[in-house]
Order: structure tokens, then C-alpha cells, then sequence
């Protein structure tokens, strides 16, 4: 059966990559954000409706909603005090109202996992809002489903950013006590699995589902496990009882680039133990073998995109993703785990061809033109604790290919004329890459540019960056000077060349 769908929140982490699962699965798609132009660098922008509209604003929302079967219900406000719990309700009951007047079906709810006994005035501000929304819309007049899930495990959470953040840059830990309670985390496959499922829901089905995946443990055993899945040291995790929840928010700050207007709610929902009280959602959405996916996996797929060294489809905006795990170009930048970057760029007075015969000329017998024993001393020290060197040099003198072997560098991708991408084989606390590019320029001229990155793994990823970064400037500024010279020269001499043999 096709359905005709809309999406509030398209823009959003579980929005972004709800739609191309709904596409998938033969429905029709319409996207609702204010402003609908930050939606387009998503790819499946050309294959879905884009529309403008605000969940507040009830005319925007009537035509949004016009002629849909299913509504979905992704927005949320992120806050403290009254002001947004008031907002999020006023917003859902609008959206209740428009959507009933609209004829939609079914209204399909992503809301927080709460805890059992625990009355609502004393849940946090973040989750009691949550529940509240859930609660407007199923009274709604429209059938409604209400997922309620846990901390979801995918890169581009919130929540998991928060656990990867405190896991990689902290070898210990000094940490609140709500690292001791017990949360059931779920996949973000799961989650999409759950929300495209729930559009075919029988009529008469008006509730609340808890979704989870198939462990419950405390957060601490969550940090344990992320060490261990990402190849990093045991964590040493010690838990003060006195950090407040503002306190453990500021904290978090301290630590992450996870913003304080999404770390606080947080923070303060973490201290609620969240674990399913039932799982009815199988009798309408069946788990297929191997479902709902364990931690340890949901881990794995999170962390993907870092393990295959992918830069371009990682860090690229123009880059499609592969998976709901892999982070969108629409994520926050605090999204997907640190990447440290160094760009360079200048405008050279030759024409991209002699500039690229010289960024394909690379490595290897040319060197790699700037400060030489800087270069000689980073390849003694590869050799000296088991890494490569430079003594592999390079297959050919003049040309590359992808796969090839340069120093301790791998050619992972070239766009002949335009694009060099090299992925480092040295022995690092991380991965880096090297980024050589060559565009046209005006009156003859090409613009040469250099990015240098590098993701971190661990504390001591972090210290290797910082701990090399004053010798950037010398080392990578020196690259685009003498690059852009020896182009410069290349083209004189082909110039000289060429009226010669006139």
C-alpha cells in the first residue's frame, strides 16, 4: 500500500534519515521544515516534496497536512524551565487539531522511554514534555502511535555524541552518579525500522509502544563497551555522588562539543532508569532475525564510516551515506566525533595542468616540498616503532592510481587533474588523511588547495594533534608555497619549451 507521508522535523537526526526508509519502502514523502532549503543537500531532496511550515503555526500546518495518510511527529524543543514544556504542548495540540481536520489517519509519535512508578511531576523537564506531547496527540482524535525509546545508538545522536565524547577524551573519569543507572539503549535501525512499520498500523490502534534493543545496562557498562568496540583502552569511570545535574551538565560542556541547551535535559533525564516494560510493538512490526540489534553491533555500525577511513563520504557534504548509522550533511558539526582539520589555500600563476603534474608528482624521489628533515625525522620515527617509513617511495615517477603505495601514505582516491586524496599508513594514534586539490582560476591562473585531517583516537589522539599542531604552519605552509613555486616554474618552462619549437 502506498502512503502518502509527512515528516515534520526532516531536518532533525531521526528525520533526515526517516524519509529515504519511507521512499524505500514505496511511500510518497512530503517534508515540512521552516525553512526548507536546508534540507536540500539531503539526497533523497529530488525524490521528496519539500514544503514550509512551522508545527506552531496552524495555516502553514493545514496545508502541509493536506491530502496525507500519515503524519509524523519529530519535533521537539530543547530547554529548561516551563517556557518550553508550554511550548511543545501548544505545538502538539495544534498539530492534533490540524491533523483531524485534515483527515490524516495516523499521527506516528518518537517520544522518551519513562520510567516505571515514577509519578510525572517528578520526571526531568525533558522527559515529562515528552510524555506530555505523547499524551495530547493520542487524544487527538486521530489514531495515534507513540514510540517511546531510550538513548538511540547512531552517529548524529545526542545522546550517543555525549557517550562518545566522554569515552574517547576521557581515560578516566570523574563522573555523576547517574552513570550507575540502567538504560536500554536501541539501535537507529531499530528506530526507523519501528516509525516506517507503525504507518500501516490497524486503525483501531490508538497507544504507546516501548522500543528498545536487547540490552540493559548502566551507562557506566555503556562507556565500558564503546572502549572496547573502539579499540581503545579499558576507561576508569568513578562516580561522585555530589555532581547535581547542572553541574554534570557544565561538565559535560567542559568535556564535549555537545551543546549546554541539549546537555542539560539530558543530564538530568539520565538520572530516571529507562527500560521497556513491554515490547507489544512485535505484534504489529515483526523483528526480523537478528532484531533488534544488540549493542555491541549498533556500536559498530555507528562507528563505521571512521573504521573504513572513508573521508569523502564521512566529511564531504556531497557525499550520499550508506546507512541510517552514518552521519547526514545536515548533522550538527558536533556530529561524528572530532575531526581536526588544517586548510590551506593559495592562487598560482600557472594553469591547473602544470599544477597538477606537480601534485601527481608528489612524494617519493621529489619529496614532498617542505622542510625535509622534518619529513626524515617523522619517517625514522614510523620505522622505529614498527610503521613503514618512508622507504617505499612511490610505483611511478609521474603518475598515481588509486591503491598506490607513496612513503607511508596510500593513494585512496584521485581525480585525475583535480583531486588527490592520500590516507596516512603511518603508525598514528588516529586516522589522517592529506587532501591535494588543483581548480582553474581567472586570466589562466589555477587555485591550489590543502587540507590535512585528522580523527583522534582516544586521549592520546588528541595530545598527538595539539602536540604537532605549532609545526602546521612550517610543515603544511611550507607544502603550499614551494607547490605553487615548482608549478609556477613547470609552466615557464613550458612556455619556453613551446616557443621553441615554434
Amino acid at each position: 500500500m502506498v502512503l502518502r507521508c509527512l515528516v515534520t522535523g526532516a531536518s532533525g537526526y531521526i528525520g533526515g534519515r526517516l524519509v529515504p526508509e519511507l521512499l524505500d519502502a514505496g511511500h510518497r514523502v512530503r517534508c515540512m521544515a521552516r525553512d526548507p532549503a536546508v534540507l536540500r543537500d539531503h539526497p533523497w531532496a529530488g525524490r521528496a516534496e519539500l514544503v514550509r511550515g512551522d508545527v506552531t503555526d496552524a495555516d502553514s500546518l493545514a496545508a502541509a497536512l493536506r491530502d496525507v495518510d500519515v503524519a509524523y511527529y519529530l519535533v521537539h524543543t530543547m530547554g529548561g524551565g516551563s517556557r518550553f514544556e508550554r511550548t511543545d504542548r501548544e505545538a502538539a495540540l495544534t498539530f492534533g487539531r490540524q491533523a483531524r481536520a485534515a483527515g490524516v489517519r495516523r499521527i506516528v509519535y518518537l517520544g522518551g522511554l519513562t520510567p516505571a512508578g515514577v509519578p510525572v511531576r517528578e520526571l526531568s523537564p525533558h522527559l515529562r514534555s515528552r510524555a506530555e506531547v505523547g499524551r495530547v496527540l493520542l487524544a487527538s482524535g486521530v489514531p495515534t502511535t507513540v514510540l517511546r525509546a531510550a538513548v538511540v545508538i547512531g552517529s548524529g545522536s545526542a545522546s550517543f555524541e555525549m557517550l562518545r565524547y566522554l569515552t574517547e577524551r576521557l581515560p578516566v573519569m570523574v563522573t555523576p552518579s547517574w552513570v550507575s543507572t540502567r538504560v536500554q539503549p536501541v539501535a537507529v535501525r531499530d528506530v526507523l525500522r519501528y516509525l516506517v512499520g507503525s504507518a500501516t498500523m490497524p486503525e483501531e490502534v490508538n497507544r504507546t509502544f516501548d522500543i528498545g534493543g536487547p540490552d540493559v545496562m548502566t551507562y557506566r557498562e555503556m562507556m565500558t563497551r564503546y572502549a572496547a568496540v573502539a579499540g581503545l583502552p579499558r576507561r576508569l569511570v568513578l562516580p561522585v555522588p555530589m555532581l547535581s545535574p547542572g553541574l554534570s551538565s557544565r561538565w559535560i560542556g567542559l568535556v564535549t562539543p555537545v551543546p549546554p541547551a541539549l546537555a542539560r535535559p539530558l543530564a538530568e533525564s539520565l538520572r530516571h532508569e529507562v527500560v521497556q516494560q513491554e515490547h507489544d510493538i512485535t505484534r504489529y512490526v515483526p523483528d526480523p532475525p537478528g532484531h533488534p540489534l544488540p549493542f555491541d553491533t549498533a556500536l559498530a555500525l555507528a562507528l563505521r564510516r571512521v573504521r573504513e577511513a572513508n573521508v569523502a563520504t564521512r566529511w564531504s557534504s556531497a557525499a550520499t551515506p550508506g546507512a541510517p548509522s552514518d552521519p547526514l550533511p545536515t548533522d550538527p558539526d558536533w556530529a561524528g566525533g572530532s575531526l581536526y582539520t588544517d586548510r590551506r589555500e593559495t592562487v598560482v600563476a600557472a594553469p591547473p595542468t602544470a599544477l597538477w603534474r606537480v601534485i601527481e608528482g608528489i612524494g617519493g624521489e621529489n619529496g614532498w616540498y617542505s622542510f625535509p628533515p622534518a619529513w626524515a625525522v617523522r619517517g625514522w620515527l614510523d620505522r622505529l616503532i614498527g610503521g613503514v617509513g618512508l622507504s617505499r617511495g612511490r610505483r611511478d615517477a609521474a603518475r598515481l592510481r588509486a591503491g598506490d603505495s607513496l612513503d607511508f601514505w596510500r593513494v585512496e582516491e584521485i581525480r585525475p587533474g583535480r583531486l588527490l586524496r592520500l590516507r596516512a599508513e603511518m603508525r598514528l594514534p588516529g586516522l589522517a588523511w592529506l587532501e591535494l586539490t588543483a581548480e582553474p582560476a581567472a586570466e589562466g591562473r589555477s587555485r591550489y588547495r590543502q587540507r590535512a585531517l585528522f580523527h583522534p583516537r582516544g586521549l592520546l589522539g588528541h595530545l598527538y594533534w595539539w602536540s604537532v599542531a605549532p609545526f602546521h604552519a612550517l610543515v603544511f605552509g611550507g607544502m603550499v608555497r614551494n607547490i605553487a613555486r615548482t608549478a609556477e616554474r613547470t609552466a615557464e618552462r613550458d612556455a619556453e619549451r613551446d616557443a621553441g619549437n615554434e
